[in-house]
């Protein structure tokens, strides 16, 4: 292969090699944004974090075959690569890594990445496999790029517990660091798959946001009956036709126990399907929002 030089324009790494030679040249710190691509602010605020605080920022654009169950929308799932490398060249990315399914996973693959525990619940419970999918995947992409510090967003707030324990627990040489969910002006957090939702329920899915206010309303007047506050919000949900509960849940923030009774703070997340996609988001009671 030959010397590639590394410029002002970014680069597309499209393998496994083509990563680790352009990695060589990067320098250091590194900062790691991976994604599945369709891009929106939430994605794109990861990847300015990893530009203040590195010298060079990796993004990955790969959906994932093995976290999508066999109800979940692999085919479907939205894809614009090229407004995508649009937007990560806008904001000085160095390398996109485009990985080819069949080099992740070839077909004699017989290794896969568990985090038992924190992924028994929630999602784990709701997209049984989903997590072994996922830490898999974003192990594999770990190795492959080997950054400093790699980002990801609170929406997806399971993935980031299991992620960091993951990171910890295999005494990866990196920092998995957790950054506030991007929410549209209001309020309905940033998702791919809001791209799912016609007008009638886009309006239907701010219910999420609402509900979750409410919960930190309740906390901050004093309600910490953790059952309480699911009824409450159970309820203001349930006023919305469109909505469809899958869960909600009050748990602690470390191990996804869920709680009886608030003591410290707690995590308070939910999905609702509001139409053809499951919708997720949460709030942090005695923490960040």
């Amino acid at each position: 292969m030959g010397q590639l030089h590394l410029s002002n324009t970014m680069q597309i790494a499209s393998s496994i090699a083509e990563m680790r030679e352009l990695r060589r040249q990067l320098p250091e710190p590194v900062g790691f944004v991976p994604t599945m691509g369709f891009l929106h602010e939430g994605h794109l605020s990861l990847v300015r974090r990893a530009r203040a605080e590195n010298k060079s920022v990796v993004a990955s654009i790969f959906v994932n075959p093995t976290q999508f169950g066999p109800n979940d929308d692999f085919e479907a799932y939205p894809r614009d690569e090229e407004r995508d490398l649009a937007q990560l060249e806008a904001e000085n990315t160095d390398v996109i890594l485009m990985p080819q399914p069949s080099e992740m996973y070839p077909v004699d693959a017989s290794s896969w990445v568990v985090v038992e525990g924190l992924t028994d619940g929630l999602e784990g419970a709701a997209r049984p496999g989903h997590f072994r999918g996922v830490t898999t995947i974003v192990a594999k992409l770990f190795n492959i790029v080997e950054p400093t510090r790699s980002y990801f967003g609170q929406k997806d707030a399971q993935q980031a517990l299991v992620i960091q324990k993951m990171a910890k627990d295999l005494n990866m040489n990196l920092e998995v660091i957790v950054c506030p969910t991007v929410r549209e002006p209001d309020g309905l957090a940033m998702s791919s798959r809001n791209v799912y939702l016609n007008p009638d329920e886009r309006r239907s899915a701010l219910v999420l946001n609402e509900s979750l206010k409410l919960a930190q309303q309740l906390f901050d007047d004093g309600e910490r009956d953790a059952g309480l506050i699911k009824r409450k919000m159970r309820e203001m949900i349930e006023r919305e036709p469109k909505s469809e509960i899958d869960y909600i849940s009050i748990a602690d923030t470390s191990t996804l126990a869920e709680l009886d009774r608030i003591e410290d703070g707690a995590l308070v997340s939910l999905v609702v399907k509001i139409g053809k996609p499951r919708l997720l988001d949460n709030v942090i009671l005695g923490g960040p929002a």
